[in-house]
C-alpha cells in the first residue's frame, strides 16, 4: 500500500496561493444531518482561507455505482488538482480514497464506527459487515499521508500509523451553539413551557447509541420528576433545529455503547447544558472540571439516578469554559497547517 499508487495523477506545482485547495469527500449525499459535522467543518476552513471542494460518495454498497463514482472521483481530481484529499470516515470511503488518489496525499479523518468494533447486540450479518469495514479503514490508512482521530481512545485502535497522526474533535462553531434562554428557545420549537426535558440522539443506528438504556433511565428518572419528557435526535432533524433543541432541553443523555468523541456532547457544552452519560469514547475528558454534568455507569438505575439529581431542580452548566478544546476555528486552524505541511 504504500508502495507508488495504482492510479497516477500527475500533479503540477501550484502557485504558493493555491496551495490550500483540498477535495473533501463525505460519504452520503450532503442532505440533512448525514455528516452534518465534515460540511460544517468544510464551511470554518473556508473563513481560515483553505480552498475546499466537496466529492459526495453516493453508494458504498453497489459495484456498479462505486466504479462510476470511482471515474468521477479521477475526474474530478485531473479537474481541481487540490493540494489532498481529505476522506471524511474511514470504511469503504476511506479505501475508496486510497485507491483513487494518485499521488494526491490522502488525509483521513476516523471518527468512531469506522475503527470500534460492533456492538454485541449486532446480527451476525451487521457485525461481518463492520468487521470488513473496520479492515478497510486500516489498509486505508497505509496510504495516508496524514492521520485524524477525533479522540486518543479511537487512536489507539489504529494497527499503524500513529506517528502521523493527530487527535483533533470535529469542533463545534461557537456562534451556532451558543446559550440562549430556556423558554425562547421552547416558544420557537412550539414545546411546552413546563416539562423538564432530556435530549437523546438515537443518529441512524439507535442500537450503536442504546436507545432502550436511555428509555429505561428517564423511566427510572420519572420516579422523582414524574413529568420528565424526552426528545430523541433521530437523524432526521434538521440541522438547524438543533441549537434550540440545546437551550430548549435540560439535560443531554448518552448511553452509547461505543463512540469516537460525540460532536452532540461538545454542542450541549457550547450551549451550557447538563450532560449525563456513560463512559465512551473522549466524553471523560470533555467533562471534567464541568458543572452539572457526570458520568454514570451504563445501567437504568445509575443513570436515572443521575437525570433525577440533574433535574431537582432543572439547571445549566458551565460547559462553555470548555470551548477553547474543540472551537471549530481552532480546529480549522490546526487542519490548515496538517495541508500546508503535505506541500
Amino acid at each position: 500500500m504504500t508502495s507508488p499508487a495504482l492510479f497516477p495523477v500527475k500533479v503540477q506545482v501550484r502557485a504558493q496561493a493555491d496551495r490550500a485547495r483540498v477535495l473533501f469527500v463525505i460519504p452520503g449525499d450532503g442532505e440533512g444531518a448525514s455528516m452534518i459535522f465534515a460540511r460544517r467543518q468544510a464551511e470554518t476552513l473556508a473563513a481560515e482561507g483553505v480552498e475546499v471542494r466537496t466529492f459526495y460518495l453516493a453508494s458504498r454498497t453497489s459495484p456498479r455505482a462505486v466504479a462510476s463514482e470511482f471515474l468521477r472521483f479521477r475526474a474530478e481530481l485531473a479537474r481541481l488538482r487540490p493540494l489532498a484529499v481529505h476522506a471524511h470516515f474511514g470504511t469503504v470511503t476511506a479505501l475508496f480514497c486510497a485507491l483513487g488518489c494518485g499521488g494526491v496525499p490522502l488525509v483521513i479523518t476516523y471518527r468512531g464506527s469506522d475503527l470500534n468494533a460492533p456492538p454485541a447486540s449486532f446480527r451476525w450479518i451487521d457485525k461481518l459487515r463492520a468487521h470488513c469495514g473496520r479492515l478497510f479503514s486500516q489498509l486505508a490508512a497505509l496510504k495516508a499521508r496524514r492521520i485524524v482521530c477525533v479522540s486518543a481512545p479511537l487512536l489507539e485502535k489504529l494497527w499503524w500509523g500513529a506517528a502521523r497522526a493527530a487527535i483533533l474533535p470535529s469542533g463545534v462553531d461557537p456562534a451556532t451553539f451558543r446559550p440562549s434562554p430556556r423558554l425562547l428557545a421552547r416558544k420557537r420549537l412550539g414545546w411546552s413551557a413546563g416539562p423538564p426535558v432530556v435530549l437523546f440522539n438515537a443518529g441512524r443506528d439507535p442500537r450503536v447509541k442504546r436507545l432502550e438504556l436511555a428509555q429505561a433511565a428517564v423511566e427510572f428518572a420519572r420516579r422523582r420528576v414524574p413529568d420528565l419528557r424526552m426528545e430523541v435526535l433521530d437523524g432526521h432533524v434538521h440541522p438547524k433545529k438543533v441549537p434550540d433543541m440545546m437551550n430548549a432541553a435540560d439535560c443531554l443523555l448518552l448511553t452509547s455503547v461505543s463512540e469516537g468523541s460525540p460532536t452532540v456532547v461538545q454542542e450541549a457544552l457550547a450551549s451550557n447544558l447538563p450532560v449525563v452519560s456513560v463512559a465512551v469514547g473522549d466524553v471523560a475528558e470533555r467533562l471534567r472540571g464541568v458543572s452539572d454534568s457526570t458520568i454514570a455507569a451504563a445501567d437504568a438505575g445509575s443513570l436515572g439516578h443521575a437525570l433525577a439529581n440533574l433535574l431537582s431542580p432543572p439547571r445549566r452548566s458551565n460547559g462553555r469554559l470548555k470551548l477553547r478544546e474543540f472551537s471549530a476555528a481552532a480546529i480549522a486552524r490546526e487542519l490548515k497547517d496538517i495541508y500546508e505541511g503535505l506541500a
